[in-house]
């Protein structure tokens, strides 16, 4: 299944594999059409092991948006529930329903989702697997070798 860019794009920055053909795939002329791209949303790496990916939800209520998380797929769907009172003279605020749906790798979970401002923010995480940290490997005198993780800055 092909995804629009930013869609695969978390998958992208935590193992860097598909990145460039994403960056390829842009810049390409390839443009998102307007349900693809509404909201609009940012995907945020705040260091190593933190992500979060922001959604403008600006107008929806908290009963409204849907967040599940099955494997490594992660889906927000918002249903605007159709409480209208009044006519619109001018509507230039878009309120429709949406679905978006992130790929990411293996090693991130979804910690918690909150609304600050208008944006949705679901906070991530990349778990990375203990055999996976850099290790250094000290050389001794004897046949052995030594092996120590190497302690992570913070």
């Amino acid at each position: 299944m092909s995804y629009p860019f930013g869609k695969n794009v978390l998958l992208s920055s935590v193992g860097f594999d598909r990145l460039i053909d994403a960056m390829e795939e842009m810049s390409s002329g390839e443009s998102l059409n307007k349900a693809q791209s509404y909201p609009p949303y940012n995907i945020i790496k705040k260091n190593e092991r933190d992500y979060a990916i922001e959604i403008a939800v600006a107008g929806f209520k908290n009963d409204e948006i849907d967040i599940t998380a099955e494997g490594n797929k992660l889906t927000v769907v918002g249903k605007v529930k159709a409480d209208q009172t009044g006519e619109y003279l001018h509507k230039g605020i878009a309120n429709r329903d949406f679905s978006h749906d992130f790929t990411l790798a293996e090693t991130v979970i979804v910690r918690s989702a909150d609304v600050e401002n208008g944006l949705l923010i679901i906070k991530l995480e990349n778990v990375i697997p203990k055999e996976k940290l850099p290790r250094k490997i000290l050389i001794g005198g004897n046949s052995k070798l030594v092996i120590e993780e190497v302690k992570e800055a913070a």
